[in-house]
């Protein structure tokens, strides 16, 4: 009998209830010793194991599981450890692991940046600390660690070399090659130990396969897996890729692996035809990415079920294995827990959980024929029309208002340099000022006193109250430090896109929806569910509040729509570009009422720009030029005497500094404290005329920068900036440092601001 299996490809880290995330923080404040973590940990990593058990699951992922990140889990298996820490070789220590990713008081932790399109962040590995050794069989230990405690079977995953080399630092473009050989034999000798310890199928995630490689690139893949395949014939591997379509597709699956696993949500469409107009290997198995790993709606199981009856036209049942597209690490645990949120919603949302029980639903049906799923396909056809036919899904004055966008300017009046000249005499602002992104930290206190007001157990007027008391207190506090521009803190905002979605119509809101955005960062992605539109101010109290207890400027601070968009879980029966300029004409309507009411500094934060971008790059003009004219939709009607900043975080800054050219923006800040000699480079060979702040200290790390460090980060920058338009802040909010330390840093800064003054004007002499 045809037997046709289900599989995962990784499961959410953080737990039903954020347990992994508060043992982590348990044992880095000090209050969970070493054996107490390890043990906990290990429990919450088994119990995912057993869920996707119970769920019916036949491949289990195992070793997809990490104390902080997968990918520095691969860099510390293979020793790759910097000697700014302490490390002797052998096993990484768990403190060296967390130091490597946290910093400590004398080393700066390695760079974060985003994972290809998402807003999951990873530890970027660093190749020339050390030469690479095996110092752990990681996906081993795992394997055994299931199959002894749990009785699973499990499938070992393992990050790709040439995806690992590619997404590390620290060689030269010309080396590529020589480095992905270094790490050959590494694998070549976890996949024996595998084979040797019995384990049939391993998923070697190569997702570099889904972004626009040359035919070298592709060719090195031929000579790995080649490799690969003569050092453990016996085993059964699954080259697993993700997030978009494959490139080269009849190399790639000529390689000699025993499965190739494909998206077949986010290809837009090109695997299928790829599969349909060439074929799939009669030796192959496919592993078909049938339901979204990365976003939040129940599957259609009928439009599902068609398209692996299409494949199964092509591929025998036997060869097919049925799973999600990606890791469902991007997505919450469950929709269970969310009691208040609307019936017709509710029963459209599909979460980890939910989305398991999909792909063994599909998969019965594959197996079975569809008539034994009929039920199910019903139940989801009714739920998603339900939905579709939502009065909050067909708001008639906003659609008609995308239709007619261009009666709504989208351009500055006047050219950055007569802007320029018109905020100088407004602000009179010195050489090189300092500023910070937006948030201050927000304290247990902060976070409990908003608890509290949510549960009403105070009134509207007690938190208001509180709140201007935490913006007086820290207003006072940037006087005392010196700063030049102030900032109210954000003491009322939980998320900065949250804190927007919650002020807007179209968007919903979950009780448990968590994902990990980085290390023990979770964040809880808004859905935009319905058209988006404005409803009343939602920055003007805190704002004006904050500007009337000083004569310093105060920036009014909005997330932009870009990023609103990207870090939310936007609905998919409407195109991106119309969602994106739906919130900016709603945010246009906030830079207008902040300008109304005399705040001449708005910053408009873009932070997630670079990460939605495509994974081709022939796709790349169209999506930057939809982020491009909605940052502009959002900011253009105002007067030149209103200075618009933005923040991006740091990522291949040439990729995408045209785009960031024509934002226009008077001040650009971008996060670069963890890559400063990288952009710096960067401005080398490319020109930006506007005003801009390149983050001179790692907000990321708990430790306060040294007076050296800041100073050597901003003359660096001096050497390829006019000090005109150099601004000096930190590079990205301080919502997640503790008081002492954020003051303590911002002192810093701010001296060696005054002293990079005092060496231009002695310069200038």
């Amino acid at each position: 009998m045809t037997t046709v299996k289900s599989s995962n490809l990784g499961y959410p880290r953080i737990g039903e209830n954020r347990e992994w995330k508060k043992a982590l923080e348990q044992f880095w404040a000090g209050t969970l010793e070493k054996e107490v973590f390890s043990k906990r940990m290990e429990e919450i990593y088994l119990s995912h194991l057993q869920k996707q058990k119970d769920e019916g699951i036949d491949l289990i992922p195992v070793g997809d599981f990490s104390l902080y990140d997968h990918v520095l889990d691969t860099a510390v298996m293979f020793g790759l450890v910097s000697n700014r820490f302490e490390y002797s070789g052998g096993k990484v220590p768990l403190e060296t692991y967390f130091e490597i990713a946290r910093g400590t008081k004398g080393a700066v932790a390695a760079e974060m940046t985003k994972w290809f399109n998402t807003n999951y962040h990873y530890i970027v590995p660093e190749l020339d600390v050390a030469v690479p050794t095996l110092v752990e069989n990681r996906p081993l230990h795992f394997y055994k660690e299931a199959k002894r405690k749990l009785n699973i079977e499990g499938k070992p995953v393992i990050l790709g070399p040439v995806t690992f080399v590619k997404l590390s630092k620290g060689y030269k473009k010309s080396e590529f090659r020589k480095v992905v050989e270094q790490f050959v034999p590494l694998y070549a000798r976890i996949l024996c130990e595998l084979q040797t310890e019995g384990v049939e199928w391993v998923q070697v995630d190569e997702p570099i396969l889904s972004t626009t490689l040359s035919k070298e690139e592709v060719a090195l893949f031929t000579d790995v897996y080649q490799t690969l395949h003569e050092a453990a014939p016996d085993i059964k591997v699954i080259l697993q890729t993700y997030f978009d379509s494959l490139e080269h597709y009849e190399d790639i699956v000529k390689l000699p692996v025993q499965g190739i696993g494909l998206d077949f949500v986010h290809d837009r469409g090109q695997n299928l035809t790829a599969l349909k107009s060439s074929g799939f290997p009669q030796d192959k198995v496919l592993a078909a990415g049938i339901i979204d790993g990365r976003n939040i709606w129940r599957a259609n199981l009928e439009e599902k079920s068609l398209t692996l009856t299409a494949i199964a036209e092509i591929v025998s049942k036997d060869r097919i294995i049925v799973q999600p597209s990606s890791s469902l690490l991007h997505v919450p645990v469950t929709v269970k827990n969310e009691e208040k949120l609307d019936g017709t919603l509710k029963d459209a949302l599909s979460f980890a959980n939910e989305k398991l029980q999909e792909v063994v639903t599909l998969t019965k049906g594959l197996q079975d024929g569809v008539k034994a799923i009929e039920e199910e396909m019903k139940s989801s056809t009714i739920a998603i029309q339900k939905l579709n036919q939502s009065p909050l899904r067909n708001n008639i004055q906003v659609q008609e208002t995308i239709q007619n966008l261009a009666e709504y300017k989208a351009k500055r009046e006047s050219p950055y340099e007569i802007r320029k000249g018109s905020q100088g005499k407004a602000f009179q602002l010195p050489l090189l000022p300092t500023t910070t992104i937006g948030s201050f930290p927000q304290t247990s206190e902060v976070r409990k006193t908003r608890l509290t007001w949510r549960k009403g157990e105070l009134t509207d007027e007690q938190y208001r109250v509180y709140i201007k008391a935490e913006i007086k207190k820290w207003i006072n506090i940037q006087e005392e430090i010196g700063l030049d521009v102030f900032v109210h803190g954000e003491f009322e905002r939980t998320d900065m896109v949250e804190y927007f979605g919650e002020k807007l119509a179209g968007f919903q809101f979950t009780k448990f929806g968590w994902v990990q955005s980085y290390g023990s960062r979770c964040v809880k992605p808004p859905i935009i569910f319905g058209d988006v539109s404005f409803k009343k101010p939602m920055t003007i109290e805190e704002t004006v509040y904050a500007q009337s207890l000083t004569d310093k400027p105060v920036k009014g601070m909005l997330t932009g729509p870009i990023t609103i968009l990207n870090w939310s879980f936007a609905r998919d029966d409407l195109s991106r570009s119309a969602i994106v300029n739906q919130i900016a004409l709603a945010l246009r309507k906030e830079v207008e009422a902040l300008e109304e009411n005399g705040i001449h500094m708005v910053q408009v934060d873009e932070p997630a720009l670079r990460e939605g971008l495509p994974l081709k790059r022939e796709q790349w003009s169209s999506y930057l030029n939809t982020a491009v004219y909605a940052f502009k939709l959002t900011t253009s009607s105002v007067q030149d005497d209103m200075q618009i900043h933005t923040h991006m975080c740091y990522s291949d800054f040439e990729d995408i500094i045209d785009a960031i050219k024509a934002l226009d923006a008077d001040v650009i800040s971008i996060e670069t404290s963890r890559s400063h000699g990288e952009l710096i480079h960067a401005f080398e060979q490319n020109t930006y005329d506007n005003s801009i702040g390149l983050g001179v200290y790692d907000i990321h790390s708990p430790r306060v920068p040294e007076l050296e460090e800041v100073t050597r980060n901003i003359d660096r920058a001096l050497q390829v900036l006019d000090p005109k338009l150099f601004w000096i802040n930190p590079d990205c909010g301080l919502k997640t440092r503790g008081i002492e330390e954020t003051i303590a840093s911002l002192k810093v800064m701010v001296e060696a601001a005054e002293l990079a003054r005092e060496r231009l004007l002695v310069n200038k002499e």
